[in-house]
């Protein structure tokens, strides 16, 4: 597969880097935003969420059958924890995919900026294909596609088998489409970014997948774990750091991969245009003679 050599080298290179005080700080400072954000939206809307949710499950034609399956199976409370539990897991998501997007909007330039110092990528020109409002749109966007993915997967999340493949196989696309736009921003020109994108298309949606399997750890605890949802505060707030840590170092994996796979398209456009052109001189030193 092309790519793959470069897939594990920059993975371990990645793994080395998130290890450093700068990268942990990277991660902890949109975390500490988002939890804030976050806190003070489930703090204020907590209490009318469930009342709505609750009645919703209760008459509802589409989700009633829910709690009456639950009683019948001999879960007499199942009214008590069903509503908080589905406001859980619909929580859980767009905390997820908010965090994304905000690591890939605002941190993701700086990781860039940091691997870009390495000694291999000190001479790799910047073209500069994407800007600002190109990054928020495009962000936006696959935000917006990805959580209607969620929404219309959501039901089957309750499906043990499927609660471990669904969030990976997501965080992993959205996390592809983001590092990738976003680590080629400054660097590379539009074309060139589509021609990598085309190119790589496969192993960066590897690496994206095994981001979202990392990702979706604390997803599946957040889904399976009752414990969960009794310390559903406390448990967010960790599992909310760890989401930013991986994406932190899915970033930073991304823009070794992407930054090296830039350097070496370039040295083989430089090599075509050498070839080509010392065929010309060869041709006209051969007319000349």
């Amino acid at each position: 597969m092309v790519g793959l050599q470069q897939v594990f080298k920059s993975f371990g290179m990645a793994l080395v880097g998130t290890m450093h005080p700068r990268m942990l700080w990277l991660s902890l400072r949109p975390f500490l935003i988002v939890s804030v954000l976050w806190g003070c939206l489930i703090w204020l809307t907590w209490t009318p969420a469930l009342e709505a949710l609750s009645v919703f499950l209760t008459t509802s034609i589409f989700t009633s059958w829910i709690q009456e399956g639950l009683v019948w199976a001999g879960f007499d409370n199942a009214r008590a924890w069903i509503a908080p539990l589905f406001f859980v897991m619909l929580i859980i998501p767009l905390i997820t995919i908010s965090l994304l997007v905000f690591i890939a909007f605002s941190t993701v330039p700086a990781i860039v900026k940091i691997a870009s110092r390495q000694s291999q990528f000190h001479d790799l020109e910047c073209r500069h294909g994407g800007g600002f409002f190109g990054s928020l749109i495009y962000s936006l966007w696959s935000a917006i596609i990805c959580l209607a993915l969620v929404m219309l997967t959501l039901p089957v999340w309750w499906v043990p088998p499927l609660v471990a493949v669904l969030p990976p196989l997501l965080w992993g696309w959205l996390t592809m489409r983001l590092m990738s736009y976003d680590v080629l921003a400054k660097h590379a020109s539009s074309e060139e970014r589509d021609l990598l994108l085309d190119k790589y298309r496969w192993p960066l949606l590897i690496m994206g997948i095994a981001s979202g399997m990392l990702g979706a750890v604390p997803t599946f605890f957040w889904a399976t774990s009752a414990l969960a949802l009794v310390l559903f505060p406390i448990v967010s707030f960790i599992a909310l750091w760890i989401y930013s840590l991986i994406f932190v170092f899915a970033a930073l994996w991304f823009s070794y991969f992407l930054l090296d796979a830039l350097k070496s398209l370039r040295e083989e456009e430089l090599d075509r245009a050498l070839t080509v052109e010392s065929r010309v001189v060869d041709l006209e030193l051969s007319s000349h003679s």
